[in-house]
């Protein structure tokens, strides 16, 4: 089914759908007749020389300068000239079509004074797969998405690159290739196309959306290595988290009990410790205030989806036009920091459970790094190196980008978000944590290879898949074509995939 575009609605889901999945858009019938009504009054404004910030203006430092009428036609390509200046790789493709996804939304609102032709130019460009060549650095996620959103504008000139049906062509050889053509820019059109953190909240959208698998996987291993440990599983109890009130630990308790349900540790057949160490204990709280962070951030993140970010904003009811700075990022930057913290501090956590599964003074009978000849062979000794390199990387990330303001254009632009360098360690961030949960995922079945009871449902079924992709160690081998194989698979979400079609949603 096509996605129709409302202004309001936009969820993460919806992102990944259109921006990962492809899946087509169309623009809502009320939402054109608002963009209609927009422009009119906004054209009304230019006719009487209003002055009107970034139309018939310069823009920061120069938004005191006016410009005149022949100024007025040329200043939107000279606007996005100047501000394509990225710089870097090739954004991924679905950055860019999130991005697009979500200017088109805050056009729909009717307060941006774009013409109808760009807003359903963006609509086309989606539907038929021209997405423009963005450079993956440059914005400092305030005034909006400058940068990146300049490269996207310049397609509706007919210029710049776009990828077209996997080629990477000239921007006008790809809108023709597809049938689509230059709506060209006139007054206001360059600015309502760049103005807001469009970029940054896609990737954001789309990270929240992974980062939630992850963390259901983060379960499914703590629950491997749980049993592998011999755990307590009283402290999972549902009614214990739930005298405290947190959802976040209450979910993850239900989650790891769900996992475990029907083995010999949860029916209480295995001896196990009066009291576990705080890495098996506290798992419901530490992955529980994840969810609860990434459930903050999601609610930032899909106001932002569904907000007028922009600048100047247009209230045709009224006739009358603000300027303000809607295009801030520091909603999202704020929230999304910590997201990004909270995957780091579970993985962090993945780890302490890996370390325990290979030290013989603390894995209840296990053999030493998890291999049956130790001394002669060193086992899973060397994935903990490699699990605690990238979480030392991921910590370095961690420190928020939301404080780390540069004051630009003149000191006019005094004090912007960092939103984009948020979105972009994120990133790094979930791509080293695939890494080392992978290898919590390897130890975990290697642990459970030793141990001769029966586990549960749902931690046997990833079990089972984890063994797909990995087999057992049983002299040493190099281990850096399983490593990459686990990342690979938890990147994948197969062991998610596999384990809810077992037992149903961890959710």
């Amino acid at each position: 089914m096509t996605y129709v575009i409302k202004g309001a609605g936009l969820t993460i889901e919806d992102v990944v759908a259109v921006a990962r999945h492809g899946k087509k858009v169309e623009l809502c019938n009320e939402a054109k007749e608002r963009i209609l009504k927009c422009r009119a009054m906004l054209e009304k404004k230019i006719e009487a020389n209003e002055i009107m910030y970034g139309v018939n203006t310069g823009i920061g430092e120069f938004s005191e300068v006016v410009l005149n009428d022949d100024q007025v036609k040329d200043f939107q390509k000279y606007l996005i000239y100047n501000h394509a200046a990225g710089i870097g790789d090739a954004m991924p493709l679905e950055h860019v079509r999130g991005a697009m996804l979500g200017r088109i939304n805050v056009h729909a609102h009717g307060n941006s004074g774009v013409r109808l032709e760009i807003t359903e130019t963006l609509v086309a460009m989606l539907n038929k797969g021209v997405t423009p060549y963005v450079c993956d650095k440059g914005s400092v996620g305030a005034c909006g998405d400058l940068s990146p959103m300049s490269q996207i504008a310049l397609l509706m000139m007919g210029e710049g690159k776009a990828y077209f049906e996997g080629e990477l062509l000239e921007g006008k050889d790809a809108l023709d290739k597809a049938g689509i053509e230059v709506p060209g820019l006139q007054a206001r059109d360059g600015l309502a196309t760049i103005n807001g953190s469009n970029v940054l909240t896609a990737m954001s959208a789309i990270f929240l959306y992974d980062a939630n698998n992850w963390l259901k996987q983060a379960e499914i291993a703590a629950a491997m290595s749980l049993e592998a440990l011999k755990a307590n599983m009283r402290p999972y109890t549902a009614k214990l988290h739930e005298v405290r009130g947190f959802k976040g630990a209450v979910r993850s308790a239900n989650a790891i009990n769900k996992l475990v349900a029907g083995g010999d540790l949860k029916e209480e057949k295995i001896k196990c410790k009066v009291q576990d160490a705080y890495s098996m204990r506290s798992t419901p709280q530490v992955i529980g205030s994840a969810h609860d962070a990434l459930a903050y951030a999601r609610s930032q993140v899909e106001i932002e989806l569904n907000g007028v970010g922009d600048n100047p904003i247009f209230f045709p009811d009224e006739n009358l036009q603000l300027s303000g700075a809607n295009f801030q990022g520091s909603p999202v930057s704020v929230p999304m920091d910590m997201a990004g913290a909270a995957i780091t501090m579970i993985s962090v956590l993945s780890e302490r459970r890996m370390n325990r599964l290979n030290n013989p003074a603390l894995s209840v009978g296990l053999p030493a790094f998890l291999t049956k000849g130790a001394g002669m062979f060193s086992g899973l000794m060397l994935s903990q190196y490699t699990a605690d390199m990238q979480i030392v990387e991921q910590r370095i990330l961690s420190t928020p980008a939301s404080i780390q303001s540069i004051p630009a254009a003149a000191d006019q632009e005094d004090f912007v978000s960092m939103g984009m360098n948020t979105a972009l360690k994120n990133n790094q961030i979930l791509d080293n944590a695939y890494g080392v949960l992978g290898i919590e995922f390897m130890a975990a079945a290697q642990a459970l290879d030793f141990r001769e009871y029966n586990f549960g449902k749902g931690v046997t079924k990833a079990k089972e898949v984890v063994r797909r992709h990995v087999e057992f160690l049983d002299i040493d081998r190099p281990l850096y074509n399983d490593h990459n194989n686990m990342k690979k698979l938890v990147e994948s979400c197969e062991i998610l995939e596999e384990v809810e079609k077992e037992i149903g949603s961890l959710e």
